[in-house]
């Protein structure tokens, strides 16, 4: 891709969102796992060390005052930025936690069918039997990165048989676009609705996966993540707004705009790195940055979503506070920005 754009302002709106990002007051959790997950390719783009040391502080801080236990399928989210300081500084702590959060979902995780991880939020059995999107950004990419890291076959395939199952129940084969969950008791896509995040979650981690998993090629099951991305992302060009961004509803023109889900979806476009794409990710770019303020705080993210029952229950989320997820979402855009 050729894009055009001001490197130095991008880094410096990198640089804003990073220290707006550290002030807020993220507990171990997946809004704080998403949003470090941002700060890490921020860091590893622009070099600075001043980025590794905040993270690493606040992490250590987060250790210090005791974890939350069990773990959660969201939580696992965080284990995204403890690869990062795992890799960046060595310590045996980071890589004791990140086993002890690939324990929980290799042996204790709520899982049906065949092996596919049941969505948690808490330590209760919140969604029987239910797949969200959500779960690969919280699980499998976590789970695939840690296997290479590892270099754990077995976890490397348990992470591709998420992704292989969670794109047989979300993805609509006729639209290419995905469902935000499915239910298998009732098999089914509950409300049946494209949401905007679900969306970003499944294109940006299959984008991801190429680039984590060397020789891909050798596994059967990558082909479906190729396949399904490419398929989606051909649907999400089509969706794009005037403005350069995708609707917190895909395919409703009510819903307003979602920047989480511009960011996520964007970044993917850029990971895929497919030069038709070119002009869609241009005009996000211009879209995104429109969507951030002086300070750093990233606007118009929905806040916490489940699968709600109709559209017009997604068309009125909040979209009027900082969310972690929505900085962290900017954080990985505008990072693959520089890096292409």
């Amino acid at each position: 891709m050729k894009l055009v754009f001001d490197k130095l302002k991008i880094e410096k709106v990198i640089d804003n969102i990073v220290h707006k990002t550290m002030n807020m007051d993220l507990t171990w959790e997946w809004p704080c796992g998403v949003a470090y997950y941002g700060i890490s390719p921020a860091y590893e783009v622009t070099g600075k060390q001043e980025y590794l040391q905040l993270l690493k502080a606040r992490v250590d801080e987060l250790i210090e005052l005791e974890l939350p236990m069990p773990w959660t399928v969201n939580a696992c989210a965080m284990g995204h930025c403890l690869i990062t300081l795992y890799q960046a500084t060595g310590e045996e702590k980071y890589l004791e936690l990140i086993k002890s959060k690939l324990n929980y979902l290799r042996n204790e995780a709520l899982r049906f069918g065949d092996s596919v991880l049941q969505h948690t939020v808490s330590s209760k059995n919140d969604f029987p039997e239910q797949a969200w999107a959500d779960t690969l950004f919280m699980a499998a990419l976590f789970m695939l990165r840690a296997g290479v890291l590892l270099k754990d076959e077995e976890l490397i395939n348990d992470a591709l048989n998420q992704w292989y199952w969670h794109i047989r129940y979300l993805q609509n084969k006729e639209s290419g676009l995905y469902y935000h969950g499915y239910n298998n008791t009732t098999k089914d896509n509950m409300s049946g609705i494209y949401w905007g995040r679900a969306n970003a979650w499944a294109a940006y981690t299959m984008a991801k996966a190429g680039k984590v998993l060397p020789e891909w090629y050798l596994y059967p099951k990558f082909m479906d993540i190729q396949g399904s991305l490419n398929e989606q992302l051909a649907a999400l060009k089509n969706v794009q707004t005037e403005a350069g961004l995708w609707r917190t509803v895909l395919d409703d023109e009510e819903a307003y705009e979602e920047i989480s889900a511009s960011a996520g979806i964007a970044a993917a476009m850029l990971e895929r790195n497919n030069p038709l794409h070119t002009k869609h990710v241009q005009r996000a770019l211009e879209g995104l940055l429109a969507n951030v303020s002086e300070d750093g705080r990233v606007l118009n993210v929905s806040g916490g979503t489940a699968v709600m029952k109709d559209k017009e229950a997604y068309r009125s989320i909040s979209k009027d506070w900082m969310q972690g997820w929505g900085q962290g979402l900017m954080l990985a855009f505008l990072a693959a920005v520089l890096e292409n």
